[in-house]
């Protein structure tokens, strides 16, 4: 009696199903194509470039407000507008500043004894140095009948470049020519090497008494350079018309 046949479960030669075609991504940009930017990422790029234009001028992309901080711990985001004014018995020691102006003349922070002083931070390119040029102008024209100087500090340009600027502007008073930095060096202690535009304003022992970073607004300033001027200024007693007791009769 022969065993009875085995049935094989799979039959023979079963056709396979190919695979099905690659389907790239919808998403996906062709080799070479560049990515089309969102519109939240346009927007946060024109929002930056509007706060750099009105807030202050970089020389770099470093972090203004980080160097700020870092630099004397008062708190302030560099190039904001902020205004810093010391109290007279917390100030440091008056500044060492020294330098050629652009008319050739070599001038010496002790020269500035016994007058209050204004320094601006600033260069040609710079847009909200030339928004605050004209102001500065101003104040410096009406404050010299009461011996205050102002002296600009450019920090980038040749001589021909900060001269048509201050042509442009109608700037009357004299700037350090300063490209190699070695004046911003010795006022980091309140200049942030980024913060352009910077102002300060220096009493009459030579000692900074208030800074402003970023734009300086009119009014603002006027009264800081007020403030220096009451400062160390006493009125000389009148004569004493009392009549001494070894004098009576």
């Amino acid at each position: 009696m022969s065993a009875p046949a085995r049935t094989n479960p799979n039959p023979p030669h079963a056709p396979r199903t190919p695979p099905a075609p690659h389907t790239p991504l919808q998403n996906a940009s062709a080799p070479g194509s560049p990515r089309p930017r969102t519109r939240a990422s346009t927007l946060v790029a024109l929002l930056v470039t509007a706060t750099l234009l009105i807030t202050g001028c970089s020389a770099q992309n470093n972090s203004l407000a980080e160097q700020a901080n870092a630099g004397d711990n008062k708190n302030y985001i560099a190039g904001d507008g902020s205004v810093a004014e010391y109290a007279p018995d917390t100030r440091s020691e008056p500044v060492d500043v020294k330098g050629e102006l652009y008319d050739g003349t070599t001038v010496d922070s002790d020269q500035w004894v016994g007058n209050v002083v204004v320094l601006n931070v600033w260069y040609a390119a710079c847009a909200p140095c030339r928004v605050e040029a004209p102001m500065l102008q101003t104040l410096s024209t009406s404050f010299a009948p009461e011996g205050v100087r102002f002296y600009g500090i450019n920090v980038r340009d040749e001589k021909p470049t900060a001269e048509a600027f201050e042509r442009n502007f109608g700037i009357t008073y004299p700037s350090f020519g300063d490209r190699d930095g070695k004046l911003l060096l010795s006022l980091t202690s309140y200049v942030p090497p980024q913060a352009v535009p910077t102002t300060l304003v220096l009493d009459r022992q030579g000692r900074v008494s208030a800074r402003i970073l970023g734009i300086a607004d009119e009014s603002t300033l006027k009264t800081l350079i007020a403030d220096a001027l009451a400062e160390d200024n006493p009125v000389t007693p009148l004569p004493s018309t009392t009549a001494r007791t070894d004098d009576a009769s």
